[in-house]
């Protein structure tokens, strides 16, 4: 009897490693259907999750219910496990290049408890290569077991997007890859079990790696070239919004906006990718060029706003920002790779003093990773105002709003274009 069927007749659990964005749907679904046990390292995410509570505020606590799943932070927990699902961030480090840490030890997590018959699916976004040329060892060292002999791995990309209720892990294509053909079907059959619009088996590992690392590759370079098209536009005197517009009646147009480009996938993906060509000899000039575009945009519009403020006759030493939102990306919590702390600390260096909101942000978090915090009170005297995010609670504020909270001739810049056609009488700019 196959692995799938083993999971289905619930005489073996499936494990998942991993309970953030992407390894806490996936285990729910699962659980569906199947017995798993969720694993994490953080004890609190643990027990805010054993309480049906989603830490990441994705999910509400209805996803919980009818679930057959143990949460657990305990490594003897896993030993049940046949089926190890592994979910957890691939990041960068401070100078771009990956950073395999929590990888590796998931792997090695994985590793202490791996039997003879199991199989280990990576789904964490890595560069071609990564699953079989530095997780497979790591479990074959730590397990004291034989791949492929002794042990299956497969591969199977998360296409999770936070914040987003309309394209979730059930009803989008879900690609999957096997170590040879037997493991690709059981795991396809495995995933079949839950992904409702089916899945792509693509013929090895490394593919599936590769198409996962390429869609956010792909969406960078495109924003990238919307982002330098706004740099171009705004010499030009014209709002790159209005031009969108219009280029956007075309049938094939591709409809990408300028902005912040930060987050757990499209501000790092890319750069696992440039990291794999450079060991392979080669430069790759045009993802790095995307890159270098959307990483500069914080300090640029930055120093765009300086420019306004002091062009209205203030001294930017002494003026007062207000910087709404500062997550990676509207309606979240995620404030992984954010570049809204590229503005901050920007008008810092100019000596304008900062103050940042955002109803979904948490404050210690923000302090803890960027050194800033949020404001518990929107003050009346800012001389700018940088909408950097378009949270659905900013959507439908007004002239009279802004006026309420500013100084006299204020600065509204705003990042995603939400107040175009709005804001009459106030200097207002927008990339």
């Amino acid at each position: 009897m196959g692995i799938y069927n083993q999971l289905k007749n619930k005489e073996t659990k499936i494990g998942v490693i991993g309970l953030g964005y992407v390894g806490l749907p996936i285990a729910l679904e699962f659980a569906r259907s199947m017995q798993v046990v969720g694993f994490d390292i953080n004890e609190k995410r643990v027990e805010m999750m054993r309480n049906n509570i989603d830490p990441s505020e994705e999910l509400d606590a209805s996803a919980f219910e009818g679930c057959d799943i143990h949460f657990t932070a305990k490594l003897e927990d896993l030993k049940d496990v046949t089926f190890f699902v592994v979910a957890v961030p691939t990041p960068i480090d401070l100078h771009n290049l990956p950073d395999l840490t929590p990888l590796i030890g998931a792997s090695k997590t994985v590793g202490q408890v791996l039997k003879k018959g199991d199989y280990v699916v990576y789904e964490s976004t890595v560069y071609p290569g990564c699953t079989e040329e530095d997780c497979i060892p790591i479990l074959e060292e730590v397990s004291g077991l034989k791949f492929q002999d002794d042990f299956k791995v497969g591969y199977s990309p998360e296409r999770i997007n936070p914040g987003d209720t309309q394209h979730t892990l059930t009803n989008v294509v879900k690609v999957v890859s096997g170590s040879c053909e037997e493991s690709l079907e059981e795991i396809a059959k495995v995933y079949e079990e839950v992904v409702q619009a089916g899945v792509h088996r693509a013929p090895t590992i490394k593919v599936a790696e590769a198409a996962k690392i390429i869609e956010n590759t792909q969406r960078d370079l495109n924003i990238a070239l919307v982002n330098e098209l706004s740099i171009i536009f705004n010499r030009m005197k014209i709002n790159t919004y209005d031009v969108l517009e219009a280029a956007g009646t075309k049938w094939n147009f591709l409809k990408f906006s300028p902005g912040l480009v930060g987050g757990h996938c499209i501000g790092v993906d890319p750069y696992y990718l440039t990291y794999k060509a450079k060991e392979l000899g080669y430069h790759a000039q045009i993802i790095n060029a995307g890159r270098f575009v959307n990483d500069s945009m914080g300090a640029y519009t930055a120093k765009q706003t300086v420019k306004k403020i002091i062009a209205a006759g203030k001294h930017i030493s002494e003026s007062k920002v207000l910087i709404m939102g500062a997550t990676f990306k509207e309606d979240v919590s995620d404030i992984r790779n954010s570049k809204v702390c590229d503005v901050v600390n920007e008008f810092i260096s100019f000596g304008a003093k900062v103050d940042v909101v955002d109803p979904h942000a948490d404050s210690e978090s923000l302090k803890e990773e960027y050194g800033f915090g949020l404001v518990d009170q929107i003050a009346d005297n800012y001389d700018a105002v940088y909408v950097a995010v378009n949270h659905k609670e900013y959507l439908n504020l007004d002239e009279a709003y802004f006026k309420s909270i500013t100084s006299d001739n204020p600065v509204i810049v705003d990042i995603k274009g939400i107040y175009r056609g709005k804001i009459k009488n106030m200097t207002y700019w927008s990339l």
